[in-house]
């Protein structure tokens, strides 16, 4: 376990959160920059977007937490902006995130779609980045591996302590779950190798196929990819916040999944979309692309 607080002196505290959070931002935004290289638009755009899209981002995936544990905001208002104390909600972040891209991408006349596209590879690599703040906050963790049984999902033979005061709320309490002994799934590890893997499949897809694609599919496949990662992993959790008694993340999910798979099917069979790769001559404008004319016949 870690010390949160990486540096304080006197009333300033400086915690790992924030720097974990600061170079997850940092580092996506490199990845980014080199993918808006390779479909044509120019990074410095994205770099100017940055600031709006995390604004929205994080406000919405704060927003997002506060409405899951509202009877403990709602009793603790201070307690709300205190973000480097950890919880946010990734579906509430990927939601404003994308509102942010869409509100300065069409502020700067860009393709919104493409840009969408850009963003979602880096936004994988900022989560697996990401996630290590839940290591250091203890967050995101499952039940104790001995507590899994024979059932779904599976309880592998690793996992990390949890201290007392972040086992709030759940039934495992340090005096018949022992701190020094007992260990917990490592949900945020899981998501993080899930990610990478997804990750590395996005890349590939928009290398491979960017020429055949429109723009708006990889950010597509990205909520294909997260939404059925974020479905499982939920299965660990308790304390959920749930609808009709499933939780709200893979509600969120499945929806993503169906919808995304949906739309991309329906867009390519009418061929609804711009190049994901940009044109010479195109204009920014989103919309459908030009169909070919019939030629002339001649004489």
């Amino acid at each position: 376990m870690i010390d949160p607080i990486a540096l304080q002196i006197g009333p300033f505290q400086l915690h790992w959160y924030g720097i974990i959070i600061a170079s997850a931002v940092l580092i996506a935004g490199l990845l980014g920059s080199r993918v808006a290289v390779w479909l044509g638009e120019d990074p410095d755009d994205g770099w100017s977007m940055l600031l709006v899209v995390i604004i929205f981002s994080v406000v919405a995936a704060r927003l997002y937490h506060v409405i899951h544990l509202w009877d403990h905001y709602i009793a603790n208002p201070i307690e709300i902006p205190q973000i480097w104390n950890g919880g946010i909600g990734i579906p509430g972040g990927i939601a404003g995130g994308a509102l942010g891209i869409f509100v300065a991408s069409r502020w700067k006349g860009l393709n919104s779609a493409r840009w969408l596209d850009i963003f979602a590879p880096a936004l994988l690599l900022g989560q697996v980045i990401g996630r290590l703040g839940n290591y250091v906050n203890q967050e995101l963790y499952g039940p104790p591996i001995s507590e899994c049984g024979n059932g779904f999902p599976p309880c592998l033979p690793w996992g990390i302590q949890i201290d007392a005061v972040h086992r709030a709320g759940t039934p495992w309490d340090a005096v018949n779950f022992p701190v020094d002994t007992t260990l917990f799934v490592p949900m945020f590890a899981y998501e993080m190798a899930l990610n990478l893997v997804g990750l590395f499949l996005l890349l590939f897809i928009i290398r491979r196929f960017a020429p055949r694609l429109f723009a708006g599919d990889a950010a597509l496949f990205y909520l294909i990819w997260y939404g059925a990662v974020r479905s499982v992993l939920e299965l660990y959790r308790v304390n959920n916040w749930t609808i009709l008694g499933v939780p709200t993340a893979i509600w969120a999910g499945i929806i993503a999944i169906v919808l995304s798979a949906g739309w991309f099917v329906i867009r390519h069979r009418r061929g609804w979309g711009s190049p994901m790769i940009k044109p010479a001559s195109e204009g920014d404008a989103d919309g459908p692309l030009p169909q070919p004319q019939a030629e002339a016949s001649p004489g």
